[in-house]
């Protein structure tokens, strides 16, 4: 025998205990406690939040620091590689000329050439000069390269002097003595020469065989070695100074006025400047320029969204009080509905999906005879049918359970309790539930067996007229001018407009209709004074009548009659002449539709692709702003190229209110509003906005305009974004397809073109390198919402088809082959030249013959 323990896979059976007793817990609380207890999941996930985003801007900062100081170091190892092959390469220089000297290969002249050259080459070298083993000069100073900023201060030594410069001092003492005794170049530690620049010396000495001749000594500049030998990228990323031993800054590529306005914990990285060595560093320093502006926003987005989520805790409570609020109105309402419905004289039954009654009022207890408990729950056959109409009840209950009842009402044969019967008509209405779902079917019955007598006795008394008349297919009806009364109505009238006079009104349209009855005594009607043997006599009046109600043409003939009591009555003839209207209305009613259809297509495509239309405008926007506010802090702006980015920016700008009023066009109008435009300008201002998704992906792009091409009548904007779309289609499927550098290229062709079935076109054509279509997405490329990108929306290639047939183009797409190896994909769309049927010739200069522009590249 199976076990009964509803979790067999618990050990014991003791899991399902504390479940147990917390529902029981649950149970004994109170409604406002249990809600307030569940106000506790919302902040405790508010918690959970700011835990999260604490922990990740401690991780972020974190991460932001090492980069920082990776890029410092790197920078800083850089700008030594470049003084150190500076210096190893004037060293090999040096001792070339020692050499030279050493055996005599150079006389007085040729050396002062030679150094001059040296001098002249090398913007970081002050002077050059050549000291004898007994200190003596043995060859003039050669200068001519002071450093830009301490030009006028250097003061240096005359050439006639008979011993080391002054200025060398004991450093430059050193380095002599140094050099000739270990027979090698040294350089001397960094000094302050007259003015106040910082300096240093290479002896290089001048060894003839084993005599010691004396030294070459070059003075190096230490503010011109940053300057010309420290690249610029890395200039503008850090600051790069040289500290001496004593930690005294010799250079430095800031001035102290901008390293006053340094923010944040410097990132330092020192490296020893070879071959100089003696305490010589090259200090890279840089700052956390992003921790204010980051710190910042994170604060105030987590400050921004605990308020709101304590708002919406608070708005919570509010409705939890709102609720019970609401739940009292309901049960007061509901009472009061009991109440009516227990007090109503129409029996009412409620009915579920399958039939089964579920509700019943004392009305209809009182009408059937029965008790309540005698029919809740009850299937059909319900016991209030009689046994000799079963079948025909249960048509009519299946009718009722399908919501196709008349509105007019059912009437059906009802049995009492007692066997007695009654007729009644019943009228049946959905039952919906608060999420608007169907949930059975409301029945009111009323008893209508007196109605059905007096209405008996009544068409027994009008059966002389129906014998003739209700035959006819045409509605026939008459009305008393005076009183307005319905005098007769037959078969037709009465499916078309009941027994209702005002469709005899509706019939006789604004040409002579009846006056209606009015209450007072003195009114007097419409033919007041008119003879009605006059009226008796005229002819018959003749029109077509639309009845919006029915949504029906008549053909209507009207005659004045006198009733058989002596009244003046007015005869309507109405044939329905419906369908030769809707046959004759037919071809215009198709061409609105379409044209409704088009414009709301039209529409939908346009307001689905808000984003694509401005993500140009506004990322040139953003790009430039961005651009402007780097080189702005860098103070490497100037006022004409500043005011060039903000003219662009505007131009973007005034470029997306363009885009938004295009957009609000198209949703008026069906149709593009062209005008005359030139090929050549919509590339260029095309390619100036798709430069910088192409530069951020590193694709080329080539472009060829045929010369001489005539204007199309166009929307500028319009095609511009399906180039836009389809060169940054290209660069995508480039960039994601990892071609190669050689690789990574579009071009983008502008000719004129001629076909048998087109005419005179201009061809756009955007071909790429990159991996191209698979067949199957070929085959549905245009169609919306299909994209191969995981992120994409599906209606870019749509929305261009649709731009270009709205130009009376069209646009395709093919792969490119080598083989049967694919190496590329074209996309190609046509523009008429002509759009106007009137004026098909091609213009001037729109044939195949047109010289090209030449091929433009940017990267």
């Amino acid at each position: 025998m199976a076990s009964r323990n509803p979790v067999p896979h618990l050990p014991l059976g003791l899991r399902p205990a504390p479940r147990r007793w917390f529902g029981r817990w649950w149970k004994r609380q109170s409604p406002s406690y249990q809600d307030q207890l569940a106000t506790l999941g919302p902040l405790i996930s508010v918690l959970l939040f700011l835990a999260a985003i604490v922990t990740a801007f401690w991780y972020l900062r974190n991460e932001e620091f090492e980069r920082e100081q990776e890029s410092v170091k790197r920078d800083t190892e850089i700008a030594q590689q470049q003084i150190r092959l500076r210096l190893i390469e004037n060293q090999e220089q040096l001792v070339r000329l020692a050499r030279e000297l050493a055996t005599q290969a150079l006389d007085s002249d040729e050396f002062r050439s030679e150094a001059t050259a040296f001098v002249r080459e090398r913007p970081e070298v002050v002077g050059l000069s050549w000291i004898g083993a007994e200190r003596l000069v043995r060859m003039p100073r050669v200068s001519g390269n002071a450093p830009l900023d301490f030009a006028r201060t250097v003061e240096l030594p005359a050439p006639a002097a008979s011993a080391v410069p002054s200025t060398l001092g004991t450093e430059a003492d050193w380095a002599f003595g140094a050099a000739r005794d270990l027979r090698q170049p040294v350089y001397s530690r960094p000094f302050q020469a007259p003015g106040g620049a910082w300096v240093f010396q290479v002896h290089v000495p001048v060894i003839d065989r084993t005599v010691f001749s004396g030294n070459l000594v070059v003075e190096y500049a230490a503010e011109a070695l940053l300057r010309f030998h420290v690249p610029n990228d890395v200039v503008l990323r850090h600051a790069i100074s040289l500290v001496d031993a004593q930690e005294r800054v010799l250079a430095s590529t800031v001035s102290r006025a901008s390293a006053k306005d340094e923010r944040g914990p410097p990132f330092v990285s020192e490296v020893v400047v070879s071959p100089v060595g003696n305490g010589l560093v090259l200090r890279g320093k840089g700052w956390r320029t992003s921790a204010g502006l980051i710190g910042s926003t994170l604060f105030w987005m987590v400050v921004a969204m605990s308020a709101l989520t304590v708002w919406m805790l608070l708005g919570t409570w509010r409705h939890m009080g709102r609720r019970a609020q609401m739940q009292t109105a309901l049960i007061a309402e509901t009472n009061f509905r009991r109440a009516m419905e227990n007090s109503m004289l129409t029996g009412m039954r409620a009915m579920d999906l399958d039939g089964r009654i579920t509700y019943v009022n004392p009305a209809f207890c009182a009408m059937t005879g029965f008790a309540e408990q005698e029919l809740i729950g009850k299937l059909p056959p319900y016991p209030h049918w009689p046994g000799d109409r079963i079948e025909e009840n249960m048509r009519v209950l299946q009718q009722e359970l399908q919501g196709r009842s008349p509105a007019g009402g059912i009437e059906v044969r009802i049995m009492r309790k007692d066997g007695s019967e009654f007729d009644a008509r019943m009228y049946v209405s959905p039952l919906i539930d608060a999420k608007g779902q169907q949930t059975g079917w409301m029945t009111s019955m009323t008893n209508i067996t007196e109605a059905k007598r007096v209405r008996d006795q009544l068409s027994a008394s009008h059966e002389r007229f129906t014998t003739v008349l209700e035959g006819l297919e045409a509605a026939v009806s008459v009305l008393s001018v005076q009183q307005g009364e319905l005098l007769f109505a037959n078969r037709s009238y009465r499916l078309w407009f009941g027994s209702d006079a005002r469709g005899h009104g509706w019939l006789a349209g604004g040409a002579g209709s009846p006056a209606l009855p009015v209450e007072v005594d003195e009114a007097v009607d419409s033919f007041g004074g008119l003879p009605a043997q006059a009226l008796t006599r005229a002819g018959t009046d003749v029109r077509e009548v639309h009845v919006a109600g029915l949504d029906k043409w008549f053909d209507v003939r009207a005659r004045y009659l006198q009733w058989t009591d002596g009244r003046l009555a007015q005869m309507l003839i109405a044939t329905d002449i419906t369908e030769r209207r809707r046959a004759e209305e037919l071809t215009a009613r198709q061409a609105e539709r379409s044209q409704q259809t088009s414009r709301l297509m039209t529409m939908g495509e346009m307001a689905s692709s808000v984003a694509h239309e401005l993500n140009q405008p506004l990322t040139a926007i953003t790009n430039y702003c961005n651009g402007m506010v780097s080189r702005v802090r860098n103070d490497s702006i100037q006022k004409d190229d500043l005011i060039a980015a903000l003219e662009k920016t505007a131009k973007q700008a005034q470029r997306a209110g363009q885009v938004i009023h295009r957009i609000r066009a198209f949703v008026k109008r069906s149709g593009p509003q062209r005008q005359p435009a030139q090929a050549q300008q919509i590339v260029e201002d095309t390619v100036e906005l798709a430069s910088i998704e192409l530069k951020r992906r590193h694709v080329a792009i080539q472009t060829y305009v045929a010369r001489r091409l005539p204007e199309i009548l166009v929307d500028p904007i319009l095609i511009e974004q399906v180039l836009l779309n389809l060169l940054k289609n290209a660069a995508e499927a480039i960039d994601q397809g990892g071609m190669p550098t050689q690789r990574r290229r579009i071009e983008l062709r502008v000719v004129p073109r001629h076909s048998p079935d087109e005419g005179g076109v201009i061809e756009f054509s955007v071909t790429d390198t990159g991996p191209g279509l698979p067949e199957d997405v070929l085959k549905r490329l245009y169609e919306a919402f299909f994209s191969t990108k995981t992120d994409g929306l599906g209606i870019g290639l749509s929305l261009c088809r649709s731009i270009v047939e709205s130009h009376r183009g069209r646009i395709r797409a093919e792969n490119l082959y080598n083989g049967t190896q694919v190496v590329g994909c074209r996309f190609a769309f046509t523009l008429p030249v002509d759009v106007e049927p009137a004026e098909a010739e091609s213009p001037p200069g729109a044939g195949p013959e047109a010289a090209p522009l030449p091929l433009t590249k940017t990267s």
